[in-house]
């Protein structure tokens, strides 16, 4: 659980919630339907519209991330290579067949299996380093999703606005509807803004980041593989995780 998200969630609800307050204004006028449906489902339909689905569909499972993160391996990861290299020095690249079967993660799987197969160490790296690339392309476009949800609703948000200026003027003789159109006109601007620099942007920087990591766990791994394919003592694969830790 990332407690800094959460509280920084409800420091947001807080902070909006206590200034309309502090300056004498209620509530129910930050709730405007009409307002929400424009920046909302108009904003989803921007995205649906520049994002392949898959993508979509990917960005959308990420959103948990932001509360609840994968859990960080690599500490763990540091610790099997050095076994691994241990294993494969003393008894073989056969040997890493064992720990193989028993990871579950597919990274790691794939690159024992290139080493026991006896691949050449520059062909192996190449390989483990097109499927990083692969990999952090399709995590970034993914999260790209909520970058664009946080550059379309301010510019939607002024759409709304206008919209509901227009809606003003068509009832200048009405005088009972102009408050509706007014705040409609000024919320959908504060929803269009607020969603995207207190929401969709903060999200995908937190994503960006956690796809970062990753990238530089397989990184490591992928040098830890290459290392280990090339017959380096378990020195020397120490030596490298030293760099990758600094």
């Amino acid at each position: 659980m990332d407690w800094a998200s959460i509280v920084g969630l409800i420091l947001v609800v807080f902070g909006i919630i206590s200034g309309q307050l502090l300056e004498g204004g209620r509530l129910s006028s930050l709730v405007q339907p009409a307002a929400f449906v424009i920046v909302a489902v108009g904003t989803l339909g921007a995205v649906l519209l520049q994002s392949r689905w898959n993508n979509f569909k990917q960005g959308v499972r990420m959103l948990r991330w932001v509360i609840s993160e994968p859990p960080d391996s690599s500490k763990k990861n540091i610790a099997d290579a050095l076994i691994w290299s241990v294993v494969a020095r003393r008894e073989g690249f056969l040997s890493l067949e064992r720990y193989m079967n028993a990871s579950n993660d597919p990274f790691i799987g794939k690159g024992l299996r290139l080493v026991i197969d006896g691949i050449d160490p520059i062909r192996l790296k190449d390989i483990l380093d097109v499927d990083i690339s692969l990999y952090e392309m399709e995590q970034r476009q993914a999260a790209k999703i909520w970058e664009a949800a946080g550059g379309y609703s301010p510019t939607i948000g002024i759409l709304g606005a206008v919209l509901g200026l227009i809606h003003v003027m068509e009832n200048l003789s009405d005088p009972s509807k102009l408050g509706g159109g007014i705040a409609v006109a000024f919320v959908a601007t504060i929803y269009g803004v607020g969603m995207a620099n207190l929401l969709f942007l903060p999200v995908s920087n937190k994503l960006k980041e956690i796809i970062g990591r990753e990238v530089t766990r397989r990184e490591m791994l992928s040098d830890i593989f290459y290392s280990i394919a090339l017959g380096d003592s378990p020195r020397v694969v120490e030596e490298r995780l030293t760099n990758h830790r600094t």
